[in-house]
């Protein structure tokens, strides 16, 4: 059998990089381009050892843990404990992610036949498995292992730092109260021109139980100004009296008109804070506000200036 340690040497070159720079990609650390090339120099050294028999005793648990543990030290220096601590433990979960995306996909490619003439059982009961996979595809399979980890983390990552900036939204108009979850846009300055009052924005779609039928489907579509024309003939409408027309500038679109609804108040919960206010239009929207359903209505950044004045009051009523 022939050994071509130079084409190991450059694969595990490779795949200790990969994994370095993902590591930091996790942690956010800056990593210098010379350090993370000597650690992955020394793990792809390392690997080389198996083909020295006089090195054999150091192809150990301990001895492949220490040189995990100086790579790190090459790659990221050490800092304090604690965050040598999560550098190693973001650092093997990326390495067991690869190792079982590459162990997982080689086995969805398998046939039955090939999965059972790698199995053997000795004769005491134990079982064995034979596991052969080519160089290639343990390269081109890895990239794609890391690629798809890190498309996953990040769109984690943007959930997180979404989740931040949501909070619960109720609006009550008359008897009616709709709620969901609203994004908290702080460059969101749009005001009605006349009273400038606060414009939120929500989906049509939670209204829709309580628009007039001539509207389905046609919110964000047909001019806001025609549809408001058309109320004549849906003289069961109740809402009449609280409709308003919001002028606002779209995207490539000039100005348009967005019809908005008057209710009785508005209430935000962000985490432990509450606020309610009167003072307020929602607008509605015919399309999906948000492409994964994360959140159904734009909350204006001046709803939550207006602290509770409802529990103010009733903490200073419970003083007294």
């Amino acid at each position: 059998m022939v050994v071509y340690i130079d084409l190991i040497f450059l694969m595990n070159l490779i795949i200790d990089g990969s994994l370095i720079w993902v590591t930091a990609w996790m942690r956010k650390l800056k990593v210098k381009k010379w350090r993370a090339a000597a650690a992955a120099v020394i793990g792809a050294l390392y690997v080389l050892m198996m083909f020295l028999p006089q090195l054999s005793f150091l192809y150990t648990f301990l001895t492949k843990f220490l040189i995990s543990v100086i790579m790190l030290w090459v790659a990221f220096g050490f800092g304090s404990l604690q965050n040598y601590l999560r550098n190693m433990g973001a650092f093997y979960i990326v390495n067991f992610v690869a190792a079982g995306g590459i162990l997982g996909i080689h086995y969805l490619l398998q046939s039955s036949g090939e999965v059972w003439s790698g199995i053997w059982y000795t004769t005491s009961g134990g079982a064995g498995f034979e596991i052969k996979i080519g160089a290639l595809f343990i390269l081109v399979v890895f990239v794609l292992v890391l690629l798809w980890f890190k498309s996953v983390q990040s769109s984690r990552q943007r959930q997180l730092r979404l989740n931040a900036y949501l909070g619960e939204v109720t609006v009550r108009i008359g008897e009616v109260d709709v709620s969901c979850t609203g994004l908290i846009d702080t460059g969101n300055q749009l005001t009605d021109p006349l009273t400038r009052m606060p414009v939120m924005v929500m989906e049509a779609s939670l209204w829709e139980d309580f628009l007039p039928e001539s509207w389905a489907g046609k919110i964000g579509e047909d001019g806001a100004d025609n549809l408001i024309m058309q109320l004549s003939d849906d003289n069961g409408f109740p809402w009449r009296d609280r409709l308003r027309l919001v002028p606002y500038r779209g995207i490539n679109k000039g100005s348009q008109f967005m019809i908005a609804l008057k209710p009785d108040w508005v209430t935000v919960t962000v985490v432990d804070k509450r606020t309610t206010t009167s003072r307020v239009l929602v607008g509605l929207d015919g399309g999906g506000l948000s492409s994964e359903g994360a959140y159904k209505a734009i909350i204006h950044p001046a709803l939550l200036e207006e602290t509770v004045a409802s529990d103010k009051a009733s903490a200073a009523a419970n003083a007294i």
